[in-house]
């Protein structure tokens, strides 16, 4: 099992213009952990939206590479989501999922995984290019590849400890968050 916090720094080191998504709770705790930048749109109320989103932006902008953090929680809540993305096929998209097997926002409920649902094998079957589980540290410079140059769509679910690490709160304001990126964006 991974160290959540360890293996998302790693996928975020000398990001460059990668652009972010994040889902809400501790998604958005871990990368805001790693580093607060302006390419980062972390979601706080979007639960099952986060892939949703991570596509608009990819088709919204097929020259940068999109990266969709999220949990198992917010990946299950808008699985349809992975059937649009497969139809759409995004080259430039990728979604991983911080899989601890719980609902770790509404008291370490077991989710769906921890019964077998296999994210990466439903991604497949909605024609992803590439999706897998990992669980091992030394994967994360694969991941991170996979992120800067994959041809997606691709999901990788990294199997992540249930440890409960302190949240690392980012910007709150929806509007300010939103305004930082798209002024970013546009000035690129």
């Amino acid at each position: 099992m991974l160290d959540r916090r360890d293996f998302v720094r790693r996928l975020l080191i000398d990001r460059g213009d990668l652009l972010v998504v994040s889902g809400l709770g501790s998604a958005t705790y871990d990368v805001a952990a790693a580093g607060d930048h302006p390419l980062t749109f972390y979601l706080w109320g979007a639960m099952g939206g986060t892939a949703m989103i991570g596509l608009g932006l990819a088709l919204a902008r097929p020259q940068n590479r999109v990266a969709v953090l999220t949990g198992d929680g917010d990946m299950l809540m808008g699985i349809g989501s992975l059937a649009t993305i497969g139809v759409k096929q995004p080259k430039n998209l990728a979604i991983v999922v911080l899989d601890n097997a719980h609902y770790g926002e509404t008291g370490m409920q077991p989710s769906h995984t921890k019964s077998g649902i296999d994210l990466p094998a439903v991604a497949l079957a909605c024609r992803f290019k590439q999706a897998r589980g990992i669980s091992r540290i030394d994967e994360a410079a694969e991941v991170r590849t996979l992120l800067h140059k994959g041809e997606g769509p691709i999901l990788i679910n990294a199997r992540i400890k249930e440890d409960d690490v302190p949240r690392v709160l980012p910007l709150r304001d929806g509007h300010a968050i939103k305004q930082r990126f798209v002024d970013t964006l546009n000035s690129a």
